[in-house]
Formats: C-alpha cells, structure tokens, sequence
C-alpha cells in the first residue's frame, strides 16, 4: 500500500463509505472528462463538508445533478450545433420508430431487428450504415402502411403479441403518419453524410426510450388513455425532456437541443394534419385534450429555440 493509496478516498488504505459511493454515482451527472480530471478532488472536498451523513443531503444532491447536467451543456459547444442537433433529433427519432414495433417483434422480428441495429448504428455515430437501415425499414414500413407487399408478404393487420392489449399495428391512422418519423430520420442522416459533420457517440441511455415508447401509434400519439400508467409516463418523458431542452439551450446560448426537438415533434405534427384533413372513418379525431397536448409540444420547442436567443441578448446587455 502507497500513501497516496491511504490518502486518496476510498483507497486501500479507507474503506468506501455509503456516503463516498452516493457521491459518486451522483457525479456522473458529469461529463466523463470533468470526472476524469476533477472528480477525485470533488470527492474529497464534499465528504469533509458532509462527514458524519450516510446520505447526501439535498442541497448537495440538487447542486451536484445541476451542475453536472450544466457541464454537460457547455460540453456540447465542442461540435457544430446545427449537425449535433439534427444527429441527437435523428437519435429520438430512431428510439421511437423502434418503440412502435416493439410490441409486434413476434409478427414483424426481421424489421423489428433491423429498427434496433439503425438504432444501434445512429448512437454509434456510423451514418453511412444508418442511412442505409432507416431506408430500407421505412421503405417496408410505406409499404406496408400502403398495403403493398415489399421484399417479404407482411401486409396489415399486424396484431400484438401477447401480454400487450394494443390495436392492430397502423390501425389508427393513415400511411402518411407512420413514414414520416422515417423519412425526416433519413433526411436528417443524408444531410449529415453529404456535409461529412462529425458525430458523437450517443449514451446507451437511449435504449431506454424504446420499451417507454413502445406500441405508440404515430396517428395516435397524441391521444392519451386516462389511468394508462404506460401513456402518461410517455407523455411525462417527452415533457421532462423538451423542458430539459429549453434549460440547456438557455445555459449554453445554444440552439441545437431546439433542433432535436424540432424534429422529433414534427412527425406528430403531420400525423396532426393527415387526420385532420382525413376525419373520416379509422382516423383519430383530435379534440381539446389533443390539441392542447400538441399545443405544449409545439410550445416547448419553440421556447426551446428562443432560449438561446434570450441568453445571447442578456449577455450583449
């Protein structure tokens, strides 16, 4: 054993206290590289300000996440905001679209497989691969929302499998609504591999949004069942991460998280439109609550896009 072993926290020489372990997992609300070169003294400083807790007290607990979810922000401005942007929409965009089938794997696994590796391919950063499965399963899924039969003889109804009490798979809606969450991902990532931006690898934590999201008609999106524990923890998370949106725009001065929204909502927008104009029979028809709950989505990204603007101006005054 070294002494900077026995002096460091948790090192050989000092067993990790609970306290030590919550600050740390507390920590990772921090960018890695913040971690890497700030996180040991942090640490420190924190457990001699705290000695004698078992928990992080509030205060510390609320300064630590917002700090760290600021740090994250600032840390973003490393790469253009206009291609981050449209990459980190894009990344919402394929969780989504491999939410809707989720509950269908049974019926549709080969398309099912194919929606998690464009997923795969996008969070990873390899456009060229994720351009080219975003094609092809949204091609399938025209298809299909057309009534066509394409590269295999999977026609509609396609029904759930079991446990999950779901309509049929695009049974609410017309063709248009489920292709274009596809065609504005494709439009994003062709716009990406033709100006050759630099990506990001994104966190695996977008994998999460997919079984949150999952059997969630495009046509329907907005409709939500009262008492569905499954709808309104939908609806709770793309609320919390639109409002997240406008924050870290505000921090950073920085418009790319208005970007991502910007196409996230708009499938739901046309999907607004075509059921709009259709209103006729297997349509959704939209009333109060659902405009109202577009009406916050379209709020928050337009906030999103004014924070920014907002900061700018306070800094030049």
């Amino acid at each position: 054993m070294t002494p900077a072993d026995d002096a460091r926290p948790g090192g050989a020489g000092n067993a990790v206290t609970p306290l030590e372990r919550r600050y740390r997992r507390l920590l990772r609300a921090y960018p890695p590289g913040h971690r890497a070169g700030h996180g040991e003294e942090m640490i420190a400083t924190l457990l001699v300000a705290e000695a004698g807790r078992r928990v992080p007290s509030w205060r510390e607990a609320r300064a630590l996440v917002a700090g760290g979810l600021r740090a994250r922000a600032l840390d973003a401005g490393r790469v253009p905001a206009l291609g981050d942007g449209a990459h980190l929409g894009v990344t919402a965009l394929a969780a989504v679209n491999l939410g809707v089938l989720l509950p269908y794997a049974g019926s549709v696994p080969v398309w099912t497989a194919l929606a998690a590796a464009a997923l795969l391919a996008v969070t990873r950063g390899r456009i060229g691969a994720a351009l080219l499965l975003v094609a092809l399963v949204g091609g399938k899924v025209a298809a299909v929302a057309l009534g066509r039969p394409w590269l295999d003889e999977t026609l509609l109804p396609v029904f759930p499998d079991a446990p999950w009490r779901l309509p049929a798979l695009y049974s609410t809606g017309g063709p248009v609504a489920p292709v274009a969450a596809y065609a504005l991902a494709f439009l994003g990532l062709l716009a990406l591999a033709a100006r050759r931006v630099p990506v990001r690898t994104r966190t695996w934590r977008w994998w999460l949004v997919a079984p949150l999201v999952a059997g969630a008609d495009p046509s329907s999106w907005l409709s939500v069942q009262p008492g569905s524990a499954r709808e309104m923890g939908r609806v709770a998370l793309e609320v919390a991460l639109l409002c997240l949106a406008v924050w870290a725009g505000r921090v950073a001065a920085d418009p790319r998280w208005a970007v991502a929204g910007a196409l996230a909502v708009t499938p739901v927008i046309v999907a607004c439109v075509e059921n709009t104009l259709a209103g006729g029979y297997g349509y959704v028809l939209y009333g109060r609550q659902e405009l109202s709950h577009l009406g916050v989505l379209v709020l928050l990204v337009v906030a999103a896009g004014a924070a920014p603007l907002r900061a700018r101006r306070r800094v030049l005054l």
